[in-house]
């Protein structure tokens, strides 16, 4: 790769604009000939809707998309890929119950007399893949051979369809670490080759193997761009995250948690989550950090039981206890306010008042409803204590802001008087003041003596309510900080490898 060289594609000031929302904020995104180019961000930093601009998913609504020096304004998927771009996502798009050569040839397969030329088409399918280092029968189903292959055949795909650049996105998330290589071997091919490569990964390790520069996108704002041969793993967590490595303790008041409430012993799901042990004491905070993928989700799904965990047991007040579904762990007055609240947390077309209610009649049971008067006192007293903002209590969900949608689930788990909450990403998308709220009530909530595990993208919200913190990297616990190691620094440097503090 050469800067020196005229750009592939260009990216200026492009914008992207949803109700109530910017998703791209005058991006600028350059790619050259012969580089793979890491596009690094947590959820909602604008990735997605990036890729989607530029392959014709989405039209963007202002700037400009330059490929070789022509603009283009590709109007779908289809276009984009005439004009020189392809993409593979992690779920490989081909048609599994057809042969290698008809997903290869798909829509362009040679002719003869009006038949499909078989074996023209297999011997060019051949050719195509002796040029990524596969030497595999054509004619066999794409469902005979692993990912990994699979993967390789759609960017051979990809690559013959399109050349002049190539958007791989999460392509190594379902791979191990031989078929990683595997394709890495291919990236680097195509590298050689003079091919501009997207490369959209969570996996630092592999940015910093595979990727000759990183873009960093944050709330749909380019914050950097940096060579990745002048930069640490401990540049970019703090590029992405946006907090400065200050090594200090904001106030925090202090620790005066009560005797050990909930312990799991080597707990875990097999592919899903590494076995962890965690103990987690009344009026204490535990958080979560960790980058996107890290297994921060996935842990507190695991404890609530929405994924199943198949290894170690849990203790609650020292007896043994199954969480085999979530409604195991609501048995238990336990809570979870989702990370997606809009796909997980709320329901879009019920009104405030029934989303509020919503746990409580189903610990109930729904053969005994609650009563109409007690639905009304419920909605009404949590719309005022956590001041949400509505209309009234039978609009639609969906019509609130997304921090008055927040502050409901939040009512509605707080309606069952849990002993046990768990929040995932609780102040991801919400406006300031409701920002603060949230965090007012953790707080407050631990005061009260209330057992708290808290997943959080946003650092220095963890150092300042946190009693203990526990760091993940590739879905496993790597450090766990208490005192005065609770620091933006020290999660950082935990996060990415680089001196981590030991495990208390």
């Amino acid at each position: 790769m050469s800067l020196t060289q005229d750009p592939v594609l260009e990216c200026r000031s492009v914008s992207k604009f949803f109700p109530g929302a910017i998703a791209l904020d005058a991006v600028d995104l350059t790619l050259y000939p012969g580089e793979v180019h890491a596009l690094l961000g947590e959820n909602g930093a604008g990735k997605s809707t990036l890729i989607k601009c530029l392959t014709g998913a989405y039209k963007r609504d202002s700037g400009t998309i330059v490929l070789n020096g022509q603009e283009i304004s590709p109007a779908s998927t289809q276009e984009s890929q005439v004009l020189g771009i392809g993409t593979v996502y992690q779920e490989v798009n081909l048609l599994p119950n057809l042969s290698v050569a008809e997903n290869l040839f798909l829509g362009r397969q040679p002719m003869r007399r009006g038949f499909i030329n078989q074996r023209q088409m297999h011997a060019q399918s051949r050719e195509l893949l002796a040029k990524f280092g596969l030497d595999i029968n054509p004619a066999e189903p794409l469902s005979a051979f692993s990912v990994a292959v699979q993967q390789v055949i759609a960017i051979a795909r990809a690559v013959e369809l399109s050349g002049k650049v190539l958007i791989l996105d999460e392509p190594t998330a379902s791979l191990d670490r031989d078929e990683v290589q595997l394709l890495f071997s291919v990236i680097n091919k195509l590298k050689s080759e003079g091919l501009a490569i997207v490369f959209i990964t969570h996996f630092l390790d592999q940015v910093f193997e595979i990727s000759d520069r990183a873009t960093i996108l944050r709330n749909g704002r380019v914050i950097a761009t940096k060579t990745l041969a002048h930069s640490s793993q401990t540049d970019i967590v703090t590029l992405m995250l946006g907090r400065e490595l200050e090594d200090r303790i904001h106030d925090r008041a202090p620790m005066e948690a009560g005797e050990t409430f909930i312990e799991f012993s080597n707990f875990a799901k097999r592919g899903v989550i590494e076995p962890f042990d965690l103990k987690i004491r009344r009026g204490e905070v535990v958080g979560l950090a960790g980058l996107l993928g890290s297994g921060r989700t996935e842990t507190a799904n695991l404890i609530f039981g929405a994924i199943q965990a198949d290894h170690g047991e849990a203790l609650l007040e020292g007896r043994r206890i199954r969480l085999g579904h979530p409604r195991d762990a609501i048995a238990h007055r336990w809570a979870l306010c989702p990370e997606d609240r809009k796909s997980d947390g709320i329901v879009g077309d019920l009104s405030v008042r029934e989303n509020i209610v919503l746990a409580l009649q189903a610990r109930q049971g729904w053969f005994r409803p609650l009563p109409a008067a007690k639905v009304n006192e419920l909605a009404e007293r949590y719309v005022k204590a956590l001041d949400i903002r509505l209309a009234n209590l039978d609009m639609p969900i969906r019509l609130l802001s997304g921090g008055n949608q927040q502050k409901a689930l939040l009512a509605r788990w707080l309606a069952t008087n849990p002993s046990f909450l768990i929040l995932d990403e609780p102040t991801r998308g919400i406006d300031v003041g409701a920002h603060a709220e949230i965090i007012a009530l953790i707080e407050k909530l631990r005061e009260d003596g209330m057992a708290l595990l808290v997943a959080s993208s946003e650092l220095e919200e963890l150092v300042a309510y946190s009693t203990r913190v526990i760091v993940l990297r590739d879905r496993r616990q790597v450090s766990e900080l208490t005192g005065d190691d609770i620091t933006t620094a020290n999660i950082v440097r935990a996060i990415a490898d680089e001196t981590a503090v030991e495990a208390a």
